[in-house]
């Protein structure tokens, strides 16, 4: 007489799901109902999912040739995401972690999803910008500064309502960010309903409330004199600086901070001293790229693209805590730009790439 297979307990394939990588659990959730449950249970409280990173390349000869791949630091895998459903004839900035953008004196085109494959197309500011901060806060977008040379006010804002699909117009940035109104320059974190700008070098911060439409600040942000970079991210609700130590000519170290209202900032990490010589042995500052998403923080030496430093910053009962490692960068292709963003996937967003019946883009592991 033939045995019957023993039953995989819930507990035991909750387990198990933990060490499966996202990709791999969306077949695995149509095994049964019981797979389907303990898939979502081991993503619930064992190992839940992350913020993936998205990276976008493009040629520099030829717009139109981009290729898409995403890093899951919960699985430490990458993906390769073949979409041809867009083909984009100008180049793609993204000066936030949250979107991707094109702007035409014509058109705004944005990605709002998860994987970055569907593109909102809006009519172009009324001001013609060629480097702003673009972001989303809530429900609309925001874009600011980075004016042509012959518009009349470089600091113009306007904020796009993704409701009503019109622009509106608000108060300009502030006078001090005159000389730094280009994206190169500022940083940008998004907490609730306010966008929180930071000149780089200074430290130097305003904050937008969206709501109200009024600005605040200014607040210092530059932990100390030694800090020559800083770019800001939220924890939460909770305004972080990660900042760039410069000494004698030399990349010396990276550190984070928590801003602490009413207290200044305190310190809540430093990558390790053999990840910092190994990836910025020699480099000059302007060769160092830090990139927030979600609870991520991304370091890169934009000379030497195949390798990145990323922390994870985690928040526990007693204060926040660092784990940082290094991770071999799959999406690097020779002549071609490199641009971060974040994406807060969920299994469904999968689930809709690689079960549907006519699926327009594909995940394949690289």
């Amino acid at each position: 007489m033939a045995t019957e297979e023993a039953p995989i307990h819930g507990d035991i394939l909750e387990a198990i799901f933990s060490h499966v990588p996202l990709i791999h659990l969306v077949p695995a959730s149509h095994v049964s109902n019981s797979w389907k449950r303990a898939v979502s249970s081991s993503l619930a409280h064992v190992r839940p999912i992350k913020p993936w990173l998205i990276v976008l390349t493009q040629s520099l000869r030829a717009s139109h040739v981009t290729t898409l791949h995403a890093y899951d630091p919960r699985s430490h895998v990458w993906l390769q995401i073949n979409n041809s459903k867009y083909c984009h004839t100008s180049p793609v900035r993204s000066s936030h972690s949250t979107l991707f953008y094109t702007l035409t004196p014509s058109e705004f085109a944005f990605s709002l999803d998860a994987l970055h494959l569907n593109w909102h197309h809006a009519p172009s500011p009324r001001v013609w910008r060629t480097d702003p901060v673009v972001a989303r806060v809530g429900t609309c977008v925001v874009v600011a500064g980075g004016a042509c040379e012959f518009e009349d006010d470089p600091l113009a804002v306007e904020m796009y309502d993704l409701k009503s699909q019109s622009w509106e117009a608000c108060p300009s940035m502030p006078a001090l960010l005159k000389g730094s109104t280009a994206s190169s320059w500022l940083s940008v974190a998004i907490a609730g309903e306010i966008m929180h700008v930071t000149e780089k070098h200074s430290g130097v911060t305003y904050s937008f409330d969206t709501v109200s439409k009024t600005w605040k600040g200014p607040f210092n942000l530059r932990p100390h004199e030694s800090v020559f970079h800083c770019v800001t991210g939220t924890l939460g609700e909770r305004l972080m600086v990660a900042g760039v130590v410069w000494e004698v000519g030399n990349v010396k170290g990276v550190k984070l901070w928590e801003v602490r209202v009413g207290s200044g900032m305190e310190e809540v990490g430093e990558m390790p001293k053999e990840m910092v010589r190994k990836l910025f042995s020699g480099s000059e500052l302007d060769s160092v790229e830090v990139t927030w998403i979600g609870d991520f923080v991304y370091v890169r030496n934009t000379f030497e693209p195949e390798e990145l430093v990323l922390c994870e910053v985690l928040n526990h009962l007693n204060g926040v805590g660092c784990e940082w490692r290094s991770v071999r960068n799959a999406a690097v292709r020779c002549g071609a730009r490199m641009l971060f963003c974040g994406g807060d996937v969920c299994l469904e967003d999968l689930q809709r790439a690689v079960m549907s019946e006519n699926p327009t883009f594909s995940i394949e592991q690289v």
